[in-house]
Protein backbone atom coordinates (compact mmCIF):
# COMPACT_ATOMS: atom_id res chain seq x y z
CA UNK A 1 0.00 0.00 0.00
CA UNK A 2 1.36 3.64 -0.66
CA UNK A 3 2.22 4.95 2.57
CA UNK A 4 1.99 8.89 3.14
CA UNK A 5 5.23 11.11 3.18
CA UNK A 6 5.79 14.33 3.94
CA UNK A 7 8.13 17.49 3.16
CA UNK A 8 8.55 20.41 4.40
CA UNK A 9 6.22 21.92 2.46
CA UNK A 10 4.04 19.22 0.74
CA UNK A 11 2.25 15.98 1.23
CA UNK A 12 2.47 13.23 -0.99
CA UNK A 13 -0.89 10.53 -0.34
CA UNK A 14 -2.44 8.10 -2.61
CA UNK A 15 -5.25 9.42 -4.73
CA UNK A 16 -8.60 9.57 -3.53
CA UNK A 17 -11.63 9.57 -6.58
CA UNK A 18 -12.19 12.94 -5.86
CA UNK A 19 -9.07 13.62 -7.64
CA UNK A 20 -9.62 13.07 -10.72
CA UNK A 21 -10.22 16.24 -12.50
CA UNK A 22 -6.96 18.05 -10.75
CA UNK A 23 -4.99 14.95 -12.42
CA UNK A 24 -6.37 15.36 -15.25
CA UNK A 25 -6.15 19.28 -15.61
CA UNK A 26 -2.38 18.26 -14.48
CA UNK A 27 -2.07 15.54 -17.41
CA UNK A 28 -4.07 17.70 -20.12
CA UNK A 29 -1.65 20.54 -19.72
CA UNK A 30 0.84 20.23 -22.31
CA UNK A 31 3.39 22.04 -20.54
CA UNK A 32 3.65 19.25 -18.12
CA UNK A 33 2.41 16.31 -20.56
CA UNK A 34 4.89 16.95 -23.17
CA UNK A 35 7.58 15.28 -20.65
CA UNK A 36 5.74 12.47 -19.12
CA UNK A 37 5.87 9.31 -21.65
CA UNK A 38 5.08 9.34 -24.61
CA UNK A 39 3.98 13.27 -24.72
CA UNK A 40 0.27 14.67 -24.51
CA UNK A 41 -2.31 11.87 -25.01
CA UNK A 42 -6.58 12.70 -24.96
CA UNK A 43 -8.41 13.49 -21.91
CA UNK A 44 -10.09 10.02 -22.15
CA UNK A 45 -6.68 8.37 -22.07
CA UNK A 46 -5.82 10.73 -18.91
CA UNK A 47 -9.35 9.62 -17.19
CA UNK A 48 -8.49 5.87 -18.30
CA UNK A 49 -5.49 5.97 -16.72
CA UNK A 50 -6.69 7.67 -13.34
CA UNK A 51 -9.44 5.17 -13.44
CA UNK A 52 -6.44 1.97 -14.02
CA UNK A 53 -4.26 3.78 -10.08
CA UNK A 54 -7.41 1.93 -8.62
CA UNK A 55 -7.96 -1.02 -10.52
CA UNK A 56 -4.56 -1.69 -11.26
CA UNK A 57 -1.48 -0.10 -9.44
CA UNK A 58 -3.62 0.33 -5.62
CA UNK A 59 -5.61 -3.07 -6.04
CA UNK A 60 -2.87 -5.30 -7.00
CA UNK A 61 0.03 -3.16 -4.91
CA UNK A 62 2.13 -3.06 -8.20
CA UNK A 63 3.73 -0.02 -7.60
CA UNK A 64 4.01 3.78 -5.62
CA UNK A 65 1.76 6.60 -6.89
CA UNK A 66 1.55 9.37 -5.00
CA UNK A 67 -0.94 12.37 -5.65
CA UNK A 68 1.49 16.16 -4.24
CA UNK A 69 -1.06 18.50 -2.35
CA UNK A 70 0.21 21.42 -1.12
CA UNK A 71 -1.86 23.38 1.84
CA UNK A 72 -4.87 20.96 0.47
CA UNK A 73 -4.71 21.38 -3.07
CA UNK A 74 -3.42 18.64 -5.85
CA UNK A 75 -0.15 20.34 -7.43
CA UNK A 76 1.60 16.97 -8.92
CA UNK A 77 1.88 14.20 -9.40
CA UNK A 78 4.55 11.26 -8.43
CA UNK A 79 5.49 7.64 -8.52
CA UNK A 80 8.42 4.71 -7.81
CA UNK A 81 8.43 1.81 -10.38
CA UNK A 82 10.18 -0.94 -11.83
CA UNK A 83 10.71 -0.55 -15.49
CA UNK A 84 12.82 -2.91 -17.72
CA UNK A 85 13.65 0.19 -19.26
CA UNK A 86 16.01 1.43 -16.70
CA UNK A 87 16.50 -2.17 -15.03
CA UNK A 88 15.64 -1.15 -11.78
CA UNK A 89 13.14 1.65 -9.97
CA UNK A 90 12.44 4.89 -11.66
CA UNK A 91 11.11 8.06 -9.98
CA UNK A 92 8.57 9.73 -12.09
CA UNK A 93 7.42 13.20 -10.78
CA UNK A 94 5.47 16.31 -12.58
CA UNK A 95 4.21 19.83 -11.08
CA UNK A 96 1.57 22.38 -11.73
CA UNK A 97 3.64 24.74 -13.73
CA UNK A 98 2.05 27.38 -11.13
CA UNK A 99 4.95 25.40 -8.63
CA UNK A 100 7.39 25.65 -10.83
CA UNK A 101 10.72 27.32 -9.48
CA UNK A 102 10.11 26.92 -5.87
CA UNK A 103 11.83 23.98 -5.12
CA UNK A 104 8.95 21.72 -4.65
CA UNK A 105 10.48 19.49 -7.53
CA UNK A 106 13.33 18.95 -5.44
CA UNK A 107 11.51 18.87 -2.26
CA UNK A 108 9.50 15.34 -3.84
CA UNK A 109 12.23 13.63 -5.43
CA UNK A 110 14.20 13.86 -2.33
CA UNK A 111 11.39 12.58 -0.73
CA UNK A 112 10.77 9.96 -3.39
CA UNK A 113 14.52 9.30 -2.79
CA UNK A 114 14.64 8.85 1.12
CA UNK A 115 11.63 6.32 0.50
CA UNK A 116 13.40 4.34 -1.92
CA UNK A 117 16.69 3.75 0.28
CA UNK A 118 15.30 3.87 3.38
CA UNK A 119 12.09 1.61 3.11
CA UNK A 120 12.45 0.00 -0.01
CA UNK A 121 15.79 -0.96 0.60
CA UNK A 122 17.16 0.18 -2.94
CA UNK A 123 20.41 0.80 -3.49
CA UNK A 124 20.14 3.28 -6.11
CA UNK A 125 17.39 4.71 -8.09
CA UNK A 126 16.99 6.01 -11.69
CA UNK A 127 15.02 8.50 -13.42
CA UNK A 128 14.60 9.40 -16.79
CA UNK A 129 14.64 12.62 -18.55
CA UNK A 130 13.97 14.09 -22.00
CA UNK A 131 17.31 15.48 -23.15
CA UNK A 132 15.58 18.96 -23.67
CA UNK A 133 13.90 18.86 -20.24
CA UNK A 134 17.13 21.44 -18.84
CA UNK A 135 15.00 22.06 -15.47
CA UNK A 136 14.88 18.92 -14.66
CA UNK A 137 18.18 17.67 -15.51
CA UNK A 138 19.36 21.03 -13.30
CA UNK A 139 17.55 19.03 -10.43
CA UNK A 140 18.58 15.82 -10.56
CA UNK A 141 22.23 16.88 -10.46
CA UNK A 142 22.05 18.71 -7.74
CA UNK A 143 20.89 16.44 -5.55
CA UNK A 144 23.61 13.63 -6.37
CA UNK A 145 22.30 12.34 -9.51
CA UNK A 146 24.45 11.55 -12.27
CA UNK A 147 24.14 10.70 -15.94
CA UNK A 148 25.17 7.26 -17.21
CA UNK A 149 23.79 6.77 -20.63
CA UNK A 150 21.61 8.43 -23.42
CA UNK A 151 18.49 6.43 -25.08
CA UNK A 152 17.43 7.03 -28.65
CA UNK A 153 13.42 7.57 -29.28
CA UNK A 154 11.78 6.57 -31.95
CA UNK A 155 11.14 10.39 -33.15
CA UNK A 156 15.19 10.52 -33.41
CA UNK A 157 14.75 12.70 -29.40
CA UNK A 158 17.20 11.52 -26.66
CA UNK A 159 16.52 10.69 -23.61
CA UNK A 160 19.06 10.92 -20.15
CA UNK A 161 19.20 7.54 -17.97
CA UNK A 162 20.22 9.18 -14.92
CA UNK A 163 20.99 7.50 -11.37
CA UNK A 164 21.49 7.69 -7.95
CA UNK A 165 22.98 5.89 -5.40
CA UNK A 166 22.72 5.15 -1.95
CA UNK A 167 25.69 6.36 0.10
CA UNK A 168 26.95 3.92 2.93
CA UNK A 169 25.17 6.19 5.04
CA UNK A 170 21.94 5.94 3.47
CA UNK A 171 21.44 9.41 1.94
Amino acid sequence: MTPVLRTARLLLDPYVPEDEECFVDLFQDTRVSRWMGDGPTTEAEDRALFGRVFTKVYAEDLFDVWAVRRGGELIGHAEIKRTDEVDGHEIIYALAPGAWGSGLGTEIAEAIVAYAFATLGLTEVHATVAAANTASLSLLNRIGFTHVRDLREDDGSTTRVLTRRRTPKGG
